[in-house]
């Protein structure tokens, strides 16, 4: 299967018959997949520790970082102007590259406005980047071998990022390295890998070309719907689940590492595995089951006063981001070919709409009840269960929802 992406790939890119063997989109893929994981996943697994004993953040200051941290998300629909200038590839390597000086610079700020700043410029690469990244992706894979490979990259970040926890996790209790050698080492590492990326491959070329004008396409409207909830919900997972393990239940960093450490075995084993799944049951049954679950985990935030449960919840909640796939292959079954790039960005948009809102927001509920916070997760997973259902059981261009739907031209 992959030798077959591999020789449809090798087919449209520039300077094939100069590349080396290991000079592939799929190898590209693998390094972005890597290197994206040993930045961000250090920052993640810090950022809740550093800003409480550095700089004395409360559940006020955290929902509004994590709401800037969001702009350059809802931002992404500017991708497709950036790639009048650039191509796709190289501005893939260009944002990774400023994601890790974003993390590498973040230790050495830590006061209120020195990590907002920080928070920004590492979210500006980090956010581009994933956008160019699934545009580029699904560029060079066929609709049948997509759920198995995006499987296979989450995988492959699973498996960088267990190393990088483990690693992590000796720098903290064995070694005592202080949080600015930490971002530092991370980071730079990062950039560093990105810059290889950069000097070691050729260009790779898709096969259509892409429109370089913003797509909002009617047709598309149950994508959309799924992909603004999803930014939503995801929201309460990514700051105010890790900040409960933190305040309330008083896990330390290295505590906090060992949850990752044990959710991103999973990816590392299982990811794949659930791509296949995804292929053979279809993304209406997977985004079901991604939706009943979430509803479950939300709702026992609310009310759990137990440490260990807690953790166990923290851990269910991140089995289920694997799911997610079915959502891009859904869109990937139903949009025209060209508007592969232009929509990346903004579906990254429409994403953070509620990503950039509600961790202010909820920041400020967060004060007067955490349970509220969570209760609130729950309502946004059923929202999403209930649009699931509109997806078809066979996606295509013509039948993008049940319900709803819209004639193909000038849609």
């Amino acid at each position: 299967m992959f030798g077959k992406t591999l020789m449809a790939s090798d087919t449209s890119r520039t300077g094939a018959s100069r590349a080396r063997a290991w000079q592939t989109p799929i190898t590209l893929l693998i390094l972005m997949s890597i290197a994206m994981p040993v930045a961000f996943n250090v920052w993640s697994a810090l950022l809740n520790n550093f800003v409480i004993e550095r700089a004395a953040f409360t559940g006020v200051e955290i929902g509004i970082l994590q709401s800037l941290r969001e702009v350059p998300g809802f931002m992404a629909f500017t991708t497709v102007f950036v790639l009048l200038i650039l191509k796709e590839q190289t501005f893939a390597v260009l944002a990774l590259a400023l994601l890790g000086i974003g993390v590498a610079i973040a230790g050495f700020f830590p006061t209120v406005y020195g990590l907002y700043f920080t928070t920004v410029l590492m979210s500006i690469g980090f956010h581009y980047f994933e956008a160019v990244k699934q545009s580029l992706a699904l560029q060079w894979l066929s609709h049948e071998e997509a759920p198995q490979v995006f499987g296979k990259l989450i995988s492959v970040g699973a498996m960088t990022s267990l190393v990088v926890y483990g690693v992590l996790w000796v720098c903290l209790e064995i070694l005592g390295l202080d949080y600015v050698w930490n971002f530092l080492i991370a980071g730079t590492l990062c950039a560093g890998i990105a810059v290889a990326m950069w000097l070691s491959f050729p260009h790779f070329e898709g096969g259509t070309q892409q429109h370089k004008h913003i797509v909002l396409r009617r047709r598309y409207w149950l994508y959309y719907a799924l992909t603004f909830f999803s930014g939503a919900r995801r929201q309460i997972f990514v700051v105010f689940a890790a900040f409960l393990m933190v305040e309330k239940f008083g896990y330390t960093a290295a505590q906090v590492t060992v949850l990752f450490l044990i959710n991103y075995t999973f990816n590392w084993l299982f990811a794949e595995k659930i791509g296949v799944i995804i292929r053979n049951i279809g993304e209406r049954a997977a985004l079901t089951i991604e939706y009943v679950g979430l509803i479950i985990v939300f709702t026992g935030y609310a009310f759990v006063e137990n440490a260990y449960l807690a953790a166990g919840l923290y851990i269910v909640d991140h089995m289920f981001f694997a799911l997610y796939i079915a959502m891009t292959t859904y869109f990937q079954k139903i949009a025209d070919p060209a508007d592969l790039a232009a929509s990346a960005g903004v579906s990254f948009t429409i994403n953070h709409i509620a990503a950039v809102v509600v961790p202010a927001a909820l920041g400020l509920v967060w004060v007067v009840s955490d349970s509220a916070v969570f209760l609130i997760g729950t309502s946004f997973a059923v929202c999403s269960l209930v649009l699931a259902q509109n997806v078809p059981a066979e996606p295509a261009p013509g039948n993008e929802v049940v319900v709803g739907k819209v004639a193909l031209a000038g849609s």
